[in-house]
């Protein structure tokens, strides 16, 4: 597949997605967000991809929507309409929506952050499932500061993440968050200096591509993401019936033998 405005490399297990417009910090277009969303399906079909890294071309990871996108955009938008609706629903509609369809890609997603997250470049971090983050990277809500409110689910995911008062302060200030204060409220989960961001973040992803099963990443993110919609209950129920099916897996034979015989995993997903 080849894209206009964002680059895409698949090799050792792992895809790699860049957002490639750096001379406006990666700001969101509509051909980049269909893009976007192709290349993502691309890399959950695409057998060879494990685990997917999503970040950006030159100072900023994105960000967010560009002002020549939103400007003379009239209210009642017939287009806008359509992006929010869900479509997808042999998965879970909450997750298939216009940016919040991350956790319905079955492979884990590491953003890593090189620069500037703003608005929906920040959305788009919420919804990957580990954040890695230069030291020179700063987020902002930015909403509030545009004359709009809490888009696309962030109200949802922020306080899940930061927890209510920190979500509270980003939403309503719109203010700039160093990478240092955002690791310290728990918005990334790694800070890297910017010249190994990648290379820290590839070889994470390389231990989860060749050290873990495939499936039993697919079945764990899958229970994380729809947790929320659970009782505790609920969520012992379904584990013990995955629990059932992961044992009769190839997987857990190979987990298994690889410990026993002290060599690598080979892993296949089935």
């Amino acid at each position: 597949m080849t894209f206009e405005q964002l680059n895409y490399e698949v090799r050792d297990h792992i895809a790699t997605i860049t957002l490639n417009r750096p001379e406006r910090m990666n700001a969101l277009t509509k051909i980049m967000e269909r893009e976007l969303r192709d290349v993502m399906e691309e890399a959950d079909r695409d057998p060879n991809v494990r685990v997917i890294i999503l970040t950006g071309a030159g100072r900023a990871f994105c960000a967010g929507m560009d002002m020549d996108e939103l400007e003379g955009l009239p209210p009642d938008d017939i287009r806008a309409q359509e992006w929010m609706r869900a479509y997808n629903m042999n998965r879970r509609s909450d997750y298939q929506t216009r940016y919040s369809y991350f956790p319905a890609v079955q492979k884990p997603i590491i953003a890593a952050i090189n620069g500037a997250a703003a608005g929906l470049g920040l959305v788009m971090s919420l919804y990957s499932d580990i954040r890695f983050a230069s030291e020179s990277a700063v987020f902002s809500t930015a909403f509030a500061k545009r004359g709009l409110i809490a888009e696309h689910g962030i109200a949802w995911m922020l306080p899940r993440v930061v927890g209510p008062g920190h979500a509270a302060d980003l939403l309503l200030s719109s203010r700039k968050v160093t990478a240092s204060e955002a690791f310290q409220m728990g918005l990334v989960s790694r800070l890297v200096k910017p010249e190994a961001l990648l290379d820290e973040a590839r070889a994470y992803a390389g231990n989860l591509a060749n050290n873990v099963s495939p499936r039993s990443i697919q079945v764990i993110k899958r229970q994380l993401w729809e947790s929320p919609y659970e009782t505790l209950g609920e969520a012992v129920a379904s584990a013990n019936q995955e629990m059932f099916y992961s044992i009769q897996s190839e997987d857990f034979k190979e987990g298994v033998a690889h410990f026993l015989e002290k060599r690598p995993a080979k892993f296949t997903g089935k």
